[in-house]
């Protein structure tokens, strides 16, 4: 069953729609129910390999959902400790919990300040909220078709 809609406080978010929960020197990723929302049923997640490195802002896998293939994008930069062998198996965990049993990958970090860059929960909230921009015309739309056609540049049904 799918998650509701949750913003939880304790974690940080990108404009990608990536969190990350920090503990310490290290940070769980994944990715926000908004992202999930957009993307429907996730049937593949193509994870890196530990002992990689990931990059702020750039992509560190795939996640294939019935309507598109979209990149994940890292909110911080560091070394792949783990990955969520559950997620890679069941995809569908991560609609189902995204912020819990859903997460994707953990990583050492390189550079902490770069939490500093990332939203708190309102400040996503907001962001999530905003209208869409198309040319000259401001459109109130849903965060589905927002995120499936603007943020994600995966393929569309």
């Amino acid at each position: 069953m799918p998650a509701a809609e949750t913003y939880p406080d304790d974690l940080k978010y990108h404009p990608e729609h990536d969190w990350a929960r920090i503990d310490g020197d290290e940070a769980t990723l994944g990715i926000t129910w908004f992202a999930q929302d957009a993307l429907g049923e996730l049937v593949h997640y193509e994870a890196p390999t530990p002992g990689s490195t990931v990059a702020k802002d750039e992509s560190y896998g795939e996640v294939e959902s019935v309507k598109a293939v979209s990149d994940i994008v890292a909110p911080l930069s560091g070394e792949v400790l783990d990955v969520n062998q559950k997620a890679v198996d069941e995809p569908e965990t991560v609609n189902d919990d995204p912020y819990g049993d859903g997460w994707l990958i953990r990583i050492r970090m390189s550079d902490p300040a770069e939490v500093d860059t990332l939203m708190d929960a309102d400040a996503y909230r907001a962001h999530v909220a905003e209208p869409c921009r198309l040319g000259d015309q401001q459109t109130e739309r849903n965060g589905a078709e927002q995120v499936a056609e603007s943020e994600y540049d995966g393929e569309q049904p």
